[in-house]
């Protein structure tokens, strides 16, 4: 199993550039099957998530080519509705296939999703909304099985806004009979994206990007082209980056709009940040300060950006509170941070955090991806040598990491398997 191994203390200087969006691209590319056509998809980030859902596609039927950060998707016929669950245990986002499957070929049968272990996630929302569409759902032996001759337009709403269930949805209401009104919708930048998608390639659908979503169904949907928005995640991991270390780090290609809630954070404790269009650079003080976090839904402080700022606040002066409100297991990451060297503690939904000078290298083990980023920032800024292991956690959503951070000037190496050293 591979395992990221870094040597701390250096500041971290110079650009980056950002890639696409892995929550952006893997309900995109699930989209490809609402319709037949050609679909091209630019600046798709080459990570293991976006590479199992290819494959998802593939056992469908589809045709897909990937060619560095470009995908070619074709779905006119399909042989398969059955989404296994060799495959989906490995990634929550295979759900996404569920609407699409069920809204044009009438059926579907889904294994409950996986993915990263940070408390219960689940898909209830999802599954009322499609029944309200009209779908006939039974869950038996661990999958979704989902039926319609034609799914029809209904008024749904959201006991709590959900990314992947407006997002799936939305999916199916585009191929329904009617009008849907979605409420209580969630509004991060990847649904507007995916709706732009639809629409460009025939979609009816007002209202992405705030908490009412309306979809007039149509009969069928073409290709299209499209470009992949950049990864705000990725965007604030680097950042938080460049001012852990004490570093000088301009990202590009990025689009500020949409980190605010990030870079506000960042100012407040203390870091220099200039936007421009597409950029944002970040320098930081000798010492950052503590500020408290509390993450929130779009247009709220993100739950994925979590572990990386509880990690820089380990470093930062003073007492810093870390509220969690999304998931309920996501502090898997700081007993590794004790490890470390890190005054932290969980109390209920919260961590509370005093900020030390300096933290020490030590073996540490990630839990999730986003856990697996956070311990990596927190090597970069400590004294001596991490390693972080089980950092395929990791490769499911950032993509060639260790490489963009040597560029940076950060001392880091991915070791395989045969390579890997006691240290």
């Amino acid at each position: 199993m591979d395992r990221i191994v870094i040597t701390g203390g250096n500041r971290l200087r110079g650009e980056v550039r950002i890639s696409g969006a892995k929550n952006s691209a893997l309900p995109i590319l699930a989209s490809t099957i609402l319709g037949g056509g050609e679909c091209v998809i630019t600046n798709v980030p080459r990570v293991a998530d976006v590479l199992t859902m290819g494959k998802l596609l593939g056992i469908f039927g589809a045709t897909v080519s990937h060619e560095g950060n470009r995908a070619v998707i074709k779905a006119d016929i399909i042989n398969s509705t059955e989404a296994p669950y060799d495959l989906v245990k490995t990634m929550r986002a295979s759900v996404l296939t569920l609407g699409p499957l069920v809204a044009r070929w009438g059926e579907a049968k889904v294994s409950l999703p996986g993915g990263c272990a940070i408390g219960s996630r689940p898909v209830n929302l999802h599954l009322a909304g499609l029944a309200k569409l009209g779908a006939d759902i039974s869950l038996e032996h661990g999958y979704i099985t989902a039926k319609a001759k034609r799914l029809k337009g209904a008024r749904i709403y959201c006991d709590t806004p959900t990314v992947t269930g407006t997002e799936n949805l939305m999916m199916a209401a585009s191929l329904a009979e009617g009008t849907t009104v979605l409420e209580n919708a969630a509004k991060e930048p990847e649904i507007v994206d995916l709706a732009d998608f639809l629409c460009k390639r025939g979609a009816r659908i007002e209202g992405a990007g705030t908490d009412v979503l309306t979809i007039e169904g149509v009969r069928e949907l073409q290709g299209g082209e499209h470009e992949v928005i950049p990864d705000r995640i990725e965007a604030g991991t680097f950042l938080a980056a460049g001012a852990m270390t004490r570093g000088d780090v301009t990202i590009t290609h990025c689009r500020p709009a949409h980190l605010e809630a990030i870079l506000m954070k960042l100012r407040e404790a203390g870091a220099e940040v200039s936007v421009e269009k597409e950029r944002v650079r970040i320098t930081a003080p000798k010492r950052l300060k503590g500020t408290d976090i509390r993450t929130l839904p779009y247009p709220g402080f993100p739950t994925d950006m979590q572990a990386q700022m509880a990690a820089l606040m380990c470093l930062a002066e003073g007492t810093s509170i870390v509220t969690e409100t999304v998931f309920e297991s996501r502090f898997m990451h700081v007993e590794e941070l004790r490890r470390m060297g890190a005054d932290i503690r969980v109390e209920g939904n919260r961590l509370v955090v005093t900020g030390r000078r300096s933290l020490t290298g030590a073996p540490v083990m990630a839990s999730d991806l986003r856990a697996s980023a956070g311990l990596i920032l927190a090597g970069l800024a400590a004294d001596g040598m991490t390693e972080v292991q089980r950092v395929y956690h990791l490769d499911r959503g950032y993509e060639r990491i260790e490489e963009k951070l040597r560029a940076l000037g950060a001392k880091i190496e991915r070791q395989k398997p045969s390579a890997a050293t006691v240290r």
